[in-house]
């Protein structure tokens, strides 16, 4: 998937599909397996699996312990793009994102990067305001990327990780460029398996994003076979870390018919991917909607009883075939129009309902966590906390519940603690807040608590008191905290309190913010802030916030992120405008409702 502004303009793509498909030998089995096989009947054994590292048993992924699990994710991009970096950091802290992944019962995170994070780059588009993001600072993006897939395994989530571009500039068709010859590609393979050799919330690797012409499937061209790349490519990786599993997406065109980048899966009937360790392979497609590209099935009269057949043709017949696991490592719409809104729903039945067949089913992650994807839009709407719940209830059949144990065992344990009550304000100093709650109850035990500032969790406790330390006097906080147990559940956010540290240290540094109401309808209106730099020396990053006066809400933000906690709004400049010279000024505008509110009075910090 390309990434804003839409790039997809460039997937004009053509054709119909390929002719119905012969059976597939698997690669473990040496005699024809023409019959799909009888599916298992449904159990709760998907409920608790998720163990160690995994492998493939015809079309299933079973953990560790042998169970089925599912795969039913989000893709969370930004590593590849300029930023280095998982997009919305800006906006949140990395563990409340995960944390709401979590909750919402995705419990894979698809991981796009880029060949640049081994070259030192730096991640931009972090904030470390109010305390959020702190242990990211001064890293590079390959140990951010450490963080995240630490903080993911020990919530329960699963990573693949998606070598998704060569470098931060463009996608390419081929597997390699000019710029990052195969060589490369392979040697930075063979980095992120031994890097996280041992840790299995790394489960696989995506060893390239959507290949598509010239690339061929089967051709014997060794420059442009993907099949053949795809097999180099995975066996260095294995020759690595034997237990990560392999996923290699489809092509464009196979025999002259083409489909989406990556999602031609046509070839693998008489050309199958062999790798050097068996059970470790998965197949990987994509498939879009309309919001994407126009495709012929989509005018077809009988749309959308003809996907299916679509599908069948392009991947569905791998995992019917019991060939090898399937899985979606891209879909994704704005549901703006009926035909896309009809696409989903006949995809989401095409994919199998957990309630009815368990972890027998296609693997998934859906196109994307993040709300600045151009032509797809995301999980998350463009305030980079509400969720789009239309988006997400399609989805909701096909969600599989979370592995548990962060990775490391079963348990049948999903009830989730009882939510956080009488959180208050015990003290307040210039620069820190003591806060204290009455203890939840659990179905087993209790194991701690997570205190969030914000949106931004700032610490843990095992027991019912915390201290939030190093912050700025004169300062309003607001706090919220969610109980844990030792499966990792997690209850929702307690009511939430505020508090102001003393002394003398509020109001405005480095910086000044001039708020205007540029339009005021009644139930909504929009404002401008200017932010000019008042120091010495330019910024590298600023921070704008107020406490409304009333009930007002921000609904959009554009030139800015922000997050809103009650009353209080805190807005952080963008990737483009944080630098500001000496005396010059940059704006940012929002929307918000209802109208008629006061002027609050802003507090400008720049650094």
């Amino acid at each position: 998937m390309r990434h804003p502004p839409a790039s997809r303009a460039r997937r004009a793509l053509v054709a119909l599909l390929a002719a119905v498909l012969a059976a597939l030998v698997p690669l473990t089995v040496a005699g024809p397996a023409h019959a799909a096989i009888a599916p298992p009947s449904p159990s709760g054994a998907a409920a608790v699996a998720g163990a160690g590292y995994w492998h493939t048993d015809g079309r299933r992924i079973l953990d560790a312990q042998n169970q089925p699990v599912r795969m039913a994710g989000v893709n969370w991009f930004g590593f590849e793009t300029a930023n280095h970096v998982a997009h919305g950091l800006w906006s949140r802290d990395y563990r409340s994102m995960i944390d709401q992944m979590r909750t919402l019962g995705y419990n894979t995170i698809r991981l796009p990067y880029s060949d640049d994070v081994f070259k030192g780059a730096q991640p931009n588009g972090i904030s470390y305001a109010s305390g959020m993001n702190a242990d990211l600072q001064g890293l590079d993006s390959l140990h951010v990327m450490d963080r995240i897939v630490d903080y993911a395994g020990s919530v329960g989530l699963k990573i693949v990780l998606d070598r998704h571009r060569p470098d931060s500039s463009a996608q390419s068709a081929l597997w390699y460029t000019s710029a990052v010859p195969e060589t490369t590609w392979i040697a930075d393979l063979k980095t992120l398996a031994a890097r996280y050799q041992g840790n299995p919330a790394v489960v696989g690797i995506d060893l390239h994003n959507e290949p598509h012409d010239p690339a061929c499937w089967g051709c014997g061209d060794t420059s442009v076979d993907w099949r053949l790349a795809a097999e180099r490519g995975g066996n260095a990786v294995l020759s690595v870390n034997p237990s990560l599993l392999i996923f290699v997406e489809g092509v464009q065109t196979v025999n002259g018919q083409s489909d989406w980048w990556g999602g031609n899966l046509a070839g693998v009937a008489g050309a199958p991917v062999l790798l050097s360790v068996a059970h470790r392979l998965v197949y990987s497609a994509h498939d879009y909607a309309t919001s994407v590209a126009q495709q012929p099935w989509f005018s077809d009269p009988s749309f959308p009883a003809n996907m299916p057949a679509v599908w069948d043709r392009n991947w569905g017949y791998i995992f019917k075939q019991n060939i090898a696991p399937v899985w979606l490592g891209e879909f994704g719409t704005t549901l703006q129009s009926e035909v896309d809104r009809k696409w989903l729903a006949a995809l989401v039945d095409y994919l199998r309902a957990t309630g009815t067949h368990g972890a027998d089913s296609f693997q998934w992650t859906f196109w994307s966590w993040n709300p600045n994807s151009g032509d797809t839009g995301g999980i998350l709407k463009d305030d980079w906390s509400s969720v789009d719940t239309v988006k997400d209830g399609y989805l909701a059949s096909i969600k599989a519940p979370g592995f548990t144990g962060g990775g490391g065992g079963g348990g049948t344990d999903t009830t989730a603690p009882s939510t956080p009550a009488g959180l208050a304000v015990t003290a307040t100093t210039s620069s820190s807040v003591s806060l204290a709650w009455k203890a939840s109850t659990d179905d087993t035990a209790v194991a701690g608590y997570d205190v969030y500032r914000g949106t931004g969790k700032v610490g843990q406790a095992t027991g019912t008191t915390f201290t939030d330390t190093g912050l700025t006097a004169g300062t309003r906080y607001e706090y919220t905290v969610r109980a844990r147990d030792a499966a990792g559940n997690t209850s929702p956010a307690s009511a939430s309190v505020s508090a102001t540290t003393s002394g003398t240290g509020g109001g405005s540094t480095g910086c000044k913010a001039v708020y205007t109401v540029s339009s005021d309808w009644g139930d909504g209106f929009n404002a401008d802030v200017t932010v000019t730099n008042t120091g010495s020396t330019a910024t590298g990053s600023w921070q704008v916030s107020w406490v409304w006066p009333g009930g007002q809400t921000v609904s959009g933000m554009w030139n800015a992120s922000y997050s809103q906690v009650g009353r209080t709004v805190t807005a952080t400049n963008a990737a483009h405008n944080g630098t500001i010279a000496p005396g010059a000024s940059t704006a940012f505008g929002f929307g918000a409702a209802p109208g008629g509110a006061g002027t609050p009075v802003l507090d400008c910090r720049a650094v």
